[in-house]
């Protein structure tokens, strides 16, 4: 195998390319078996024929001599090769590109995250937001200590407007102004990772624009220009019914989706858990179990 990382890349993007044309049966993309197949799968001009382009072109990829394809030529072989999310994923990166995102329908909440959310609601509150931390689902415990902000119209139900412009999820905390200055500290940094996993597209940039106008605060954090996926900080609410709550915080990333649980868990030697327990006696009464976004 060569030793440059280019000429790997390239080595990889041919290897792949033969193998994946190689297992796909031609029945599958709609040509005849036939009975004089001298190669296993697909032939290079019938695949460079569905990717729309010309056989001397792919014939090249194959054999690591190729310029670097475009995006676009990378859509059409995905396409042509019949690739899942995975690989299709792993060709982009092979040919030197990010995989485009793929546009969920609205109100998708991803299941795998749901399922984990619901498992810990007689523990945790939860929620899951999507990829600019608009919240699509929450569980009855974060419902009932924070508020119901699944569906709520513009920015309210984002998390970081709930802690910068509405302060919707600001106004319970007992942190001291310092730690709470840390929280939002690591708030921003987060958003900043967020915007450019975006590709600083119009809706995250719509979402900057409206904190900075809304706090100044917010905007003096964002121009520190701190980026971090971390925010581990304790943080401490107030309860009008059941008193202190202490939680940490926990963050998982749905592998396909992109979207992200966010769990807060009882710090450990306090009351909380106790506290939680009552919190969710409290609310049997109600109708406050998996709130998701109506699409």
């Amino acid at each position: 195998m060569p030793k440059d990382i280019q000429a790997t890349m390239r080595y990889e993007l041919a290897d792949f390319l033969r193998r994946r044309r190689e297992a796909l049966s031609p029945t599958l993309v709609g040509l005849p078996a036939g009975q004089r197949r001298r190669t296993p799968g697909l032939r290079r001009d019938e695949v460079a024929r569905l990717a729309n382009m010309s056989e001397n072109y792919y014939e090249r990829l194959e054999q690591s001599r190729g310029p670097q394809p475009s995006a676009a030529i990378v859509a059409g072989l995905a396409k042509a090769l019949r690739l899942n999310t995975d690989e299709r994923g792993y060709l982009y990166r092979l040919a030197g590109h990010a995989a485009p995102s793929v546009p969920k329908p609205a109100g998708f909440v991803d299941p795998r995250l749901l399922t984990v959310m619901r498992a810990v609601a007689a523990t945790s509150p939860a929620f899951v937001a999507d990829d600019l931390a608009t919240v699509v689902a929450q569980n009855e415990l974060h419902v009932t200590v924070f508020g119901r902000v699944t569906g709520l119209d513009g920015w309210e139900g984002n998390m970081f407007w709930c802690w910068f412009g509405s302060g919707r999820w600001r106004r319970p905390v007992l942190n001291t102004p310092a730690q709470q200055e840390a929280i939002g500290r690591a708030y921003v940094a987060y958003l900043r990772v967020i915007v450019a996993q975006r590709s600083y597209d119009a809706a995250a940039l719509a979402l900057v624009a409206d904190l900075r106008a809304a706090s100044a605060e917010f905007s003096r954090l964002w121009d520190e220009h701190r980026v971090s996926r971390s925010y581990d900080s304790t943080v401490s609410v107030l309860d009008d019914r059941v008193g202190r709550l202490d939680f940490d915080y926990a963050l998982m990333m749905g592998s396909e989706s992109h979207q992200r649980l966010h769990t807060l868990h009882a710090v450990p030697g306090t009351a909380t858990q106790q506290r939680l327990t009552a919190l969710i006696e409290l609310s049997r009464d109600g109708d406050n179990h998996v709130s998701t976004v109506r699409g």
